[in-house]
């Protein structure tokens, strides 16, 4: 178990090198962009959390609920960040909400109740969507915004996927290899936070 969480983590961080910013000015005016933008580490780390968090922590059958919170929000909070509305230290807020991730997945097995959680999803999804929608031009957001729900949406399947990889392959030790992945995950968003 220990090597599992450890050979993520190592991961996590090697990828900082190819992209530890999903914000640096690049061009957003086309569905390709789109596509490519949620690759950041910090939104890829976020947008699978919630994946796992929700099919470890949300009932039966409720799965689907936290990755449509996230991609709700994210399309509203992105289409307001078109319009000019932004928070102060918002790469900080995107880099704390990998943590906040993190913390849900270390205690998943003893989930918050699932307003709250998702809650939780919807407010740390304003944040990456006032990033995505901040960068992209008026003229360019349909396809600009096509691109990166498709990618967050790809992304969040692929975090269920990991979610019940874990179910199956540690039924007995689940809530301990969620909370080594939460404390990974977490420490992975404190060092984004630090390259800030």
């Amino acid at each position: 178990m220990k090597r599992i969480v450890k050979t993520l983590f190592s991961a996590a961080l090697a990828t900082t090198a190819l992209a530890a910013q999903a914000h640096t000015g690049h061009g957003t005016s086309s569905l390709m962009e789109g596509l490519v933008h949620p690759f950041g580490l910090d939104h890829l780390l976020a947008m699978v959390a919630v994946g796992v968090w929700s099919v470890s922590a949300l009932p039966a059958g409720k799965a689907w609920q936290g990755p449509a919170t996230f991609l709700l929000a994210l399309v509203l909070s992105a289409l307001a960040g078109t319009m000019g509305l932004t928070l102060p230290y918002l790469e900080q807020g995107v880099a704390m909400s990998v943590v906040l991730f993190g913390l849900m997945l270390a205690i998943a097995t003893r989930p918050l109740p699932p307003a709250l959680g998702l809650g939780l999803i919807a407010m740390a999804s304003v944040l990456h969507g006032l990033a995505h929608g901040s960068e992209t031009p008026v003229t360019g957001f349909a396809g600009y915004a096509a691109g990166f729900l498709l990618t967050t949406a790809a992304l969040h399947i692929g975090g269920v996927g990991v979610g019940l990889a874990i179910r199956r392959l540690f039924s007995e030790r689940r809530g301990a290899a969620l909370g080594g992945l939460g404390a990974a995950l977490g420490g992975a968003g404190l060092y984004l936070f630090a390259q800030l």
